[in-house]
């Protein structure tokens, strides 16, 4: 198993060292023109409006942080960076995928609480070690875990958003119970389980078990704490007979 570990390779490169990562930006070609490809089909083909144009610049900006700059090669380095990486992708990139398709994807079939059961379902799957493992070496699978945790969420979101309160807030809760239990988990299982992190943590302090120690408690707690600050949010509009679509926005 060591072995392997040495010679792990992710779409984000090997592991860096502290000392290098300022320099580990990933110049990856095709990503950059399907950047460039997006930013000018929104430029030509989709009506100037504020909120939208705002919304497609932050998803840019999103998408250069956790693939471009040099965090995609930590997130190779620390279990807790891939963590955060994909909590971004649940609670930035989706919402702001929601304001610029959220038409589109209210449309698709299957309700609300289908849609928490899968966003839950995809997000718990690509944390299992096999599958976890798998896409941290090989590109396909890598895009699939990011494009399935993103639509998979933006989807649950854009749903989330025509919700009455009720089935809202208890879609919320139900998501936050989920994701701290996952969080749990993680912060309590007695061994390492993630074999792309198991040497590539000590050069930044920590041995692979703290640093999946970490990840779970920023799952369990941040992650756990923005659904639930969503759930009072709607509750507190509700108070004042709002929509649930602006207590979201």
């Amino acid at each position: 198993m060591a072995g392997r570990a040495q010679i792990w390779l992710t779409w984000c490169g090997s592991a860096p060292a502290p000392a290098e990562l300022a320099s580990r930006w990933n110049w990856d070609p095709w990503l950059l023109a399907a950047i460039a490809i997006a930013a000018a089909a929104h430029t030509l083909l989709t009506p100037r409006d504020r909120t939208r144009d705002a919304a497609f610049a932050g998803l840019v900006l999103a998408v250069l942080v956790l693939f471009v700059s040099p965090f995609c090669a930590l997130s190779a380095a620390l279990f807790t960076a891939r963590v955060v990486h994909h909590l971004a992708l649940v609670f930035v990139a989706a919402p702001l995928v929601v304001i610029l398709w959220g038409g589109t994807l209210q449309r698709l079939s299957g309700s609300l609480a289908i849609w928490t059961a899968i966003q839950a379902l995809v997000f718990w799957a690509w944390h299992a070690p096999a599958l976890y493992a798998g896409a941290l070496s090989h590109d396909g699978l890598f895009w699939a875990m990011q494009l399935s945790i993103t639509l998979s969420s933006a989807v649950w979101w854009a749903k989330l958003m025509r919700a009455p309160a009720a089935g809202a807030v208890a879609s919320l809760l139900v998501a936050m119970v989920l994701m701290g239990l996952l969080g749990a988990l993680l912060t309590f299982v007695p061994r390492p389980i993630y074999e792309p992190h198991l040497l590539t943590t000590q050069p930044w302090g920590f041995t692979a078990l703290e640093d999946q120690q970490i990840g779970g408690l920023v799952m369990w707690a941040p992650g756990s704490l923005i659904y639930l600050l969503a759930a009072m949010a709607i509750l507190f509009r509700r108070l004042f007979r709002m929509p649930i679509a602006e207590s979201l926005r």
